[in-house]
């Protein structure tokens, strides 16, 4: 077979009542406050030779329709008005972006109707609202729900432990779970100039996806084009025992699976696993803090050093994936 562009290692597209933040208020993470009133992910997409698809969404399947579909309304009556698609990478050299359209069916060749300066200004007032509500959602988000800066509702510890990471559970609204088909584990790191963190996974049941990356303590994600400050599960080495251990510091260890804080010396550990069906086995994650002169000492003998040419390769490979990525959008 002829070699060529690869099709990302997962896909999943989610129907909405809300997008995540845009009614600046925590409400949405309560019960009923955002409801996903369907999905459909790559495990079940109807694709045909070419790497084409269709995905209909409607408030109930057609009679006699019979490909991907997904339903915007729910049992409860909730109607969505957002489409989420969310595109997990792991082969960041060979896997491409997918090029997505959104057509309304028996609109083509229709025209919308002319602005005017009402319509203009309601416009640009509810950009407006979207980035003050943005705003405050996600800053107080961070700040009291996963306490990203300390105890916020005074029973002595925080939601994110500081260097751990929680018990991996599955997505869960109430705490900003993004995508439904995933198992979060997440945590916060606090280093010293000589202090690194090692963390050791385990998935007694293989994942469609498996992503770890560092953010700042606001969780915006680190340089990952120019740091490798992210590994998913196609980029991590798995040590012969099947565990997967990282090394999380500032200065590079030499070993294969280092997540560089990239001069943050504090920010935010996440951990996802995808997996299309609840797992009957949750994943595992435990975290040691240790003195970054003796990473060596607790890694397996078997650990390979990586050169400072390999590193520079990792870089490059990030790179341009990076700018292939958002070069399609």
């Amino acid at each position: 077979m002829a070699a060529g562009p690869k099709a990302p290692q997962y896909l999943i597209f989610e129907t909405h009542t809300v997008y995540a933040g845009d009614t600046g208020s925590l409400a949405e993470l309560g019960p009923g406050g955002r409801v996903v009133t369907g999905m459909q992910d790559s495990t079940t997409l109807l694709v045909d030779a070419d790497g084409r698809f269709e995905i209909l969404l409607a408030p109930q399947r057609p009679a006699g329709h019979i490909g991907n579909f997904i339903v915007t309304t729910s049992k409860a009556g909730d109607t969505a008005g957002y489409v989420v698609a969310r595109v997990l990478f792991h082969d960041w050299e060979h896997e491409v972006s997918p090029d997505l359209h959104i057509a309304q069916i028996d609109s083509d060749a229709t025209h919308p109707a002319p602005l005017t300066p009402s319509s203009t200004a309601a416009r640009i007032r509810r950009i407006g609202d979207l980035v003050e509500n943005q705003m405050k959602f996600w800053n107080e988000f961070y700040d009291v729900v996963l306490e990203a800066h300390g105890d916020k509702n005074g029973d002595g510890i925080t939601f994110m432990p500081r260097n751990e990471l929680n018990a991996p559970m599955p997505a869960n609204l109430a705490t900003g779970g993004g995508q439904c088909t995933n198992v979060y584990s997440g945590g916060t790191y606090d280093l010293g100039p000589d202090d690194a963190l090692l963390i050791e996974l385990s998935a007694p049941v293989k994942p469609a996806y498996l992503g770890f990356h560092l953010s700042n303590l606001w969780g915006e994600s680190l340089d990952y084009a120019n740091h490798v400050c992210s590994l998913n599960g196609f980029q991590t080495e798995p040590d012969l025992d099947g565990h997967l251990r990282y090394i999380v510091t500032g200065l590079d260890p030499g070993v294969p699976n280092w997540l560089d804080t990239a001069g943050h010396s504090q920010g935010f550990l996440t951990v996802r696993w995808t997996y299309a069906e609840p797992p009957a086995e949750l994943p595992t994650a435990t975290v040691t803090l240790i003195s970054r002169d003796e990473v060596r000492k607790h890694l397996p003998e078997t650990t390979r050093t990586v050169s400072a040419a390999e590193r520079r390769e990792q870089i490059r490979i990030r790179q341009q994936h990076v700018q292939r990525r958002y070069r399609q959008y």
